[in-house]
């Protein structure tokens, strides 16, 4: 559910190879693919999928709807039994219109859920959300709490209103549940109030919307979760989103491809796997509805087709 307006992206962090994270490994920017077929890809994809990602964040929305529709239960149970044999964690975005059936459905599939309120500038919709998610959480479906997803990068609320919903949820949920909030990496470096709100970080690290090449790519989001880590104090960071598209418009230096989605894909996971990088991987499916927020690129995000057939 998460989206951009590609005209509002600039560069945070330059990349810099010499800029070397610690423990970043002799494949700093990723597997070495020199002499791999398209075949020997594809079978390292099958096999990244049979051992698990950390986590998908769930697309909810099939081909002519939108956020505001009211998706149907047996819509949501189809499409989480597609993704249950290949991710041990589940993220959603809302807690209304359908979506309250994501965290039930996983938990029926064994897999353990982030559960996302989605809060905007509409102070009716926000209380709906955040008594969804309390409910959820009262009710043993939730195994983290998100308070808002990206509030602050959009300057739909002010600090001071998104701080006293995150506490609203803190004191009405188990204290075991982990509240926090999700948004860019950088917003937890500049606003340091809203880090220490939460029980861990849960940050998105896009190194395709800062105009990033494919080459460096999993070094430019490696030196993203080092500053979230910088900025938590100690608190466990959790990457709530990264991906690459495999169809669209370029971003300045990013270009889409089916070979560079598939490429990162297994960049990410290998590194999630080598060094125990919680990730959640965006997305499960496309969705088309999301041109309108970033142009075409915006529809190909998913390792699943908008036909929840798989790409690779």
């Amino acid at each position: 559910m998460s989206f951009r307006r590609k005209e509002d992206f600039e560069y945070h962090i330059s990349y810099d190879p010499a800029n070397e994270v610690p423990n970043g490994g002799a494949n700093y920017n990723g597997l070495d693919y020199t002499d791999k077929t398209q075949i020997e890809l594809h079978t390292l994809f099958d096999d990244v999928l049979k051992t698990r990602m950390h986590g998908l964040c769930f697309s909810l929305y099939e081909d002519g709807q939108k956020p505001g529709d009211i998706i149907t239960e047996e819509q949501v149970r189809r499409r989480m039994k597609i993704i249950a044999p290949y991710t041990k964690w589940v993220r959603s975005f809302s807690c209304t219109e359908g979506n309250e059936f994501i965290p039930v459905i996983a938990k029926e599939y064994g897999i353990k859920t982030l559960v996302g309120a989605w809060l905007g500038n509409d102070n009716e919709l926000n209380e709906r959300e955040i008594k969804g998610l309390t409910k959820l959480s009262n009710e043993g479906y939730v195994d983290i709490a998100a308070v808002g997803n990206e509030v602050m990068y959009r300057k739909d609320l002010s600090e001071d209103e998104l701080l006293e919903y995150i506490k609203r949820v803190r004191e009405s949920i188990p204290t075991s549940i982990p509240v926090s909030y999700v948004d860019a990496y950088y917003e937890f470096t500049i606003k340091p109030r809203i880090t220490e709100a939460c029980d861990v970080i849960l940050t998105n690290c896009y190194p395709f919307w800062e105009g990033c090449s494919f080459e460096y790519s999993l070094g430019h989001m490696k030196q993203m979760y080092h500053q979230a880590i910088h900025a938590a104090n100690g608190k466990k960071v959790i990457i709530t989103e990264t991906g690459w598209p495999s169809q669209g418009e370029s971003f300045k230096d990013s270009h889409p491809s089916k070979e560079n989605a598939l490429k990162y894909f297994l960049n990410t996971q290998s590194w999630s796997q080598q060094e125990g990088i919680p990730i959640f991987y965006f997305s499960s499916f496309d969705e088309s509805w999301k041109v309108g927020a970033e142009g075409e690129v915006g529809a190909y995000w998913g390792i699943w087709d908008k036909n929840e057939n798989l790409k690779f």
